[in-house]
Formats: structure tokens, sequence, C-alpha cells
């Protein structure tokens, strides 16, 4: 994921969904090149919440790809990964599915959370529908948590690392919460 720092200077460190498409597809050109299925499986790992917030259908359906490599040859399975991939990224994402993604990760910390921290979670995301904050903003709140909850899984993921604001002072600074209320 290092390709991602040339992303971020080129566009002053804001992305576009052209630009996140077009990096998500170049690393599938990697994938395709290396010839591996543990590749394959490894982008199709790393890019799931990415995917789902462009096209959940198309996730699922990309994922039973994943699943068939038994079953069909690598060709095979590479062609028609790419197509679906190509159809999936090529929607944009909306404020409904990127909360439906957030809502998923959300699961992942839920029961780890104390009732404030819920709430407080949940008045974020509120936040973030009504267009107060940022996905960005939100997303750069969570990832500190997947690393509080040993859910590195997660912050390895596209979705963090694409539209996450950058901002390499926040992991090491206590939340101001007046500064997002």
């Amino acid at each position: 994921m290092s390709d991602v720092k040339s992303y971020f200077d080129k566009n002053n460190h804001r992305l576009s969904e052209k630009d996140v498409m077009e990096y998500v597809l170049q690393r599938f050109q990697d994938v395709k090149h290396s010839k591996k299925i543990k590749n394959m499986i490894a982008f199709h790992t790393s890019n799931k919440y990415m995917i789902m917030a462009h096209d959940q259908a198309e996730l699922k359906i990309l994922g039973n790809i994943v699943a068939s490599y038994k079953k069909r040859s690598f060709s095979d399975i590479l062609t028609d990964y790419e197509s679906h991939l190509t159809l999936a990224m090529s929607k944009t994402p909306t404020i409904k599915t990127n909360t439906n993604v957030i809502m998923h990760i959300f699961g992942y910390f839920l029961k780890y959370l104390n009732q404030n921290e819920k709430e407080l979670f949940l008045s974020r995301l509120e936040k973030f529908r009504d267009g107060k904050i940022t996905l960005g903003k939100i997303l750069l709140e969570m990832s500190p948590v997947a690393y509080r909850f040993d859910r590195t899984y997660l912050a390895s993921q596209t979705y963090f690392l694409l539209y996450s604001d950058i901002d390499p002072k926040a992991i090491f600074q206590p939340m101001n919460i007046k500064e997002y209320e």
C-alpha cells in the first residue's frame, strides 16, 4: 500500500472517487501479474469494505468468485473477478452505503464499548449522515479504535487508507471531544 502516498501527494491529501477506483484497479493488476491465488485472496480481503461501499451485491459475487478457486482455473477466476470488480468500483459510494460499511466496522467493537462510547459513536455517525463531519473524519476517529481492540485487520483495509483524512498527530493525541461537536 505504499503507493497510496503518491496518490495523496498528487491530490494534496484528498482523493477523488476516480483516484480510488484507479488505485484499486491498479492493485488488482498486481494480483494478475503475480498469478497467485494467495495474492487474490489477500487483495479481496483488504478491499472488502472498499468494495462494499461501492456495491454490496457485487462484493458478494466477488467473494463467491474467490471462494471457487479450487473448482476453476485461476485465469477464469481473474477474468470474472476483474469484470465484477470494475462494475462494482464504477458505482459511486453514497452516504447510505458508507454508513452501512461504518456500521459493519462498528460491529467489530460493539461488545467492547461502554454505553457512553456507543452513544458518542452513534452521534458521530449521525453527524456524518447530516453532512456535519466528513467520512474521512469519522474514519480517522475509528482507526485508533481498531488498534485499541487489536483489530489491525480493519486498519489495513483500503477503505481506511483511501478515505481517512490524513492527520499524523491524531493517533498520538487524545481526542478533543469539543472539537467535533
